[in-house]
C-alpha cells in the first residue's frame, strides 16, 4: 500500500494520495514536501518508487532482506536509513512476545519515503498529525523524520515500565512459586532484555555521533533534536542495563534457593540411609535361621521380637537426638 502526503509552500496547503507520475513537478520548489509511505508493498511498487528517484539498488534490496542492525548509508542526494521499531504481546508466544519490526528511510532534500512490512504506530501518529496541520511538514524531511523517530523512541518507554513490574513480580514470587513457572519467566525477560539491547544499541550509536560521523544529513538547527533522542535511548539503555543486572541477579538467588532446597532434600535422605543401615544389619541378622534369645522357652518367641523391636528403636531415637545435636536435621 502507498499512500502520499504532499506540502505546497506556495499554497500553504496540504494534499494526499497524490499522483506521483508528476513528481518531479511538484518537487520543483526546494521549499515543497513530498512523503511518500509503503507498508506491506509488492517488489514492483517500490522498484517503481525507486526509478522515481533513481535509488541505488543495493538500496533497494536492503528494503526486502531484513537487516539486523540500525544504519545509515550516504549516497549523492539522499541518504538511506534503517531503523526498527517494537512491538510487545505479553500473551503472545514465547518466542513472538518482543518483535522488532524494521522501518527504511530515504531521506532527501524535500522528501521522505519510509518502507515497512506492517503498519506502524509512530508513523501512523505522525501522518494524522499531518493530515490535521502544515507545521509538521513546513519544518522538512529532516524534523519529519525526527518525528517519527522520536515516536519509536517514546513507543519503547510502555515496554520498559511492563519490564519493571515483570521484574518486581519476579523478585516477589521466587519463593514461592514452582520452578518451572519460575524458569520460564527469567527466560522471557532474558530474551526481552537480549532483543532490546540488540535493536537500541545501534539507534543510540547513530544519534549519539551526529555532530561527527553522521552530520551529513543534518542541519545545523536540527542537531538538538537528534540529540535529544541519543539521549533519551542513552536513558532506556541505562534502565535496560540495570534490568539486566536485577534479572541476573534473580536468577542466582533462584538457583541458590534450589541449592538449599536440593541439599536439605539430600540431607533427609542422607539421615534415613544412615537411620536404616544398622536396622537393615539387624533385621538381616536374626532373619537368618538363628537362635533368638529365649526362643525355647514358652512365650519366648514373642519376647525376642519385643526386645529387638525395642532395641532397634532406641536405637533410631538415639541417632535422630544425636543428628540434632549436632545440627543436621
Amino acid at each position: 500500500m502507498i499512500k502520499t502526503y504532499f506540502y505546497n509552500h506556495d499554497e500553504h496547503a496540504m494534499y494526499h494520495d497524490v499522483d506521483l507520475s508528476s513528481t518531479h513537478d511538484l518537487l520543483t520548489s526546494p521549499e515543497n514536501l513530498l512523503w511518500i509511505d509503503l507498508y506491506d508493498c509488492s517488489e514492483s511498487e517500490l522498484n517503481h518508487i525507486g526509478e522515481i528517484f533513481d535509488f541505488h539498488p543495493l538500496a533497494l534490496e536492503d528494503c526486502f532482506q531484513e537487516s539486523p542492525r540500525a544504519k545509515i548509508d550516504r549516497y549523492d542526494d539522499y541518504h538511506f536509513f534503517v531503523f526498527h521499531a517494537l512491538r510487545y504481546f505479553e500473551e503472545a508466544e514465547e518466542e513472538d512476545e518482543i518483535t522488532s519490526i524494521e522501518l527504511d528511510v530515504f531521506l532527501g532534500a524535500n522528501y521522505i519515503v519510509t518502507i515497512h512490512p506492517i503498519a506502524l504506530s509512530a508513523v501512523g501518529k505522525v501522518a494524522r498529525v499531518c493530515l490535521r496541520d502544515t507545521e509538521m511538514m513546513e519544518r522538512g524531511s529532516e524534523y519529519l523524520l525526527y518525528k517519527i523517530v522520536d515516536n519509536i523512541v517514546d513507543d519503547t518507554f510502555p515496554i520498559i515500565d511492563r519490564l519493571d513490574e515483570r521484574i518486581d513480580d519476579l523478585e516477589d514470587n521466587i519463593f514461592v512459586k514452582k520452578g518451572q513457572e519460575i524458569t520460564e519467566e527469567i527466560l522471557a525477560l532474558k530474551r526481552t532484555i537480549i532483543l532490546l539491547r540488540k535493536v537500541l544499541i545501534p539507534q543510540r550509536h547513530i544519534f549519539t555521533n551526529i555532530t561527527s560521523r553522521y552530520s551529513s544529513f543534518v542541519g545545523e538547527e536540527m542537531v538538538p533534536y537528534y540529540l535529544d533522542l541519543g539521549d533519551n535511548l542513552n536513558n532506556i539503555l541505562d534502565t535496560v542495563n540495570t534490568y539486566r543486572e536485577l534479572v541476573n541477579s534473580s536468577t542466582d538467588t533462584y538457583y541458590s534457593i534450589l541449592s538449599g532446597r536440593t541439599s536439605e532434600i539430600i540431607t533427609v535422605l542422607t539421615i534415613i540411609s544412615v537411620i536404616m543401615m544398622p536396622l537393615t544389619v539387624i533385621t538381616g541378622f536374626f532373619g537368618m535361621n538363628v537362635n533368638l534369645p529365649g526362643g525355647g522357652q514358652p512365650g519366648g518367641h514373642w519376647f525376642s521380637v519385643y526386645l529387638i523391636f525395642g532395641f532397634m528403636l532406641l536405637l533410631s531415637v538415639g541417632m535422630l537426638k544425636y543428628f540434632k545435636r549436632r545440627h543436621w536435621i
